[in-house]
């Protein structure tokens, strides 16, 4: 982890326990802050990083977790990861005006709840 997020983690450490903010409000200053920056972009970088590379992003989420930084709706970094994708597949999937909608396929197969396989025509 670079010089500069260490320093962000524990500034925002210090800060909550010299300060008498609601958990909740130091919980949406960690999303912000420390959890953007882990999770930025990585829809591209995620598959190419290693499975060091991912204990270590980890580490900072359970450290957050422990000093009562971070709440605990944020399971894993493979699940803020995967819940980001699939944000994204859906905004490109129903804005046809989003730069990526002209690279998805005009017609999809689509499962309905284990049930069957629909196709949907964009």
């Amino acid at each position: 982890m670079s010089s500069d997020r260490l320093h962000r983690l524990f500034t925002l450490y210090g800060f909550s326990e010299h300060t008498a903010w609601p958990t909740r409000s130091l919980h949406m200053v960690y999303r912000a802050v420390i959890i953007a920056k882990l999770t930025y972009a990585a829809s591209t970088w995620w598959g190419l990083a290693s499975a060091s590379d991912r204990l270590r992003l980890e580490a900072v989420l359970r450290r957050g977790k422990r000093s009562g930084l971070c709440s605990g709706d944020a399971t894993t970094i493979a699940d803020l990861v995967g819940r980001a994708d699939d944000d994204l597949f859906e905004t490109v999937l129903r804005n046809s005006y989003h730069v990526l909608h002209d690279l998805l396929p005009k017609e999809i197969l689509v499962m309905i709840l284990g049930i069957g396989v629909i196709t949907v025509y964009l």
